[in-house]
């Protein structure tokens, strides 16, 4: 199997857009991709978290990963998107030469078609050295 190179955007969006919003932007971003001849590979909303340090006022962001895969000529495209939209706060893209993204699921219906794997119940084993040692301890701290 070869690796094949694709890329990675991560984008911050300002904290106080509504989540109706934060999905349109997912799919502006989306389709600026597909009309630039790439394929988008996987887009995930990574959530609300506290930025690093303060960007534009904003002490927090919402994060989402886009992975796609194209010529790099789609590169441009989006970054001069993103850099005229007044929600995105930071933006990166990074070249990757690795295994493609598995797509995650994005809904909870398609985690309901998954088969659920039944997981054997294993008892943590204490290795005989370990309860020695314990009782050593025990002992050294009474003394």
């Amino acid at each position: 199997m070869s690796n094949q190179p694709y890329y990675e955007t991560m984008y911050i969006l300002r904290p106080d857009i509504p989540e109706e919003e934060v999905d349109s932007h997912l799919k502006k971003y989306n389709e600026i991709i597909e009309k630039s001849g790439a394929e988008v590979l996987d887009s995930q909303m990574r959530g609300k978290r506290r930025l690093a340090y303060p960007i534009a006022k904003h002490k927090e962001g919402i994060y989402v990963q886009l992975s796609h895969k194209g010529d790099g000529q789609q590169v441009a495209v989006l970054e001069r998107a993103m850099r005229l939209s007044e929600d995105v706060i930071r933006y990166l893209t990074i070249k990757q030469d690795g295994p493609l993204p598995t797509p995650k699921p994005t809904s909870k219906d398609e985690e309901a078609e998954k088969p659920e794997t039944v997981k054997e119940e294993t008892k943590p084993t204490e290795d005989k050295n370990e309860s020695t040692d314990k009782e050593e301890k025990k002992e050294d701290i009474k003394e």
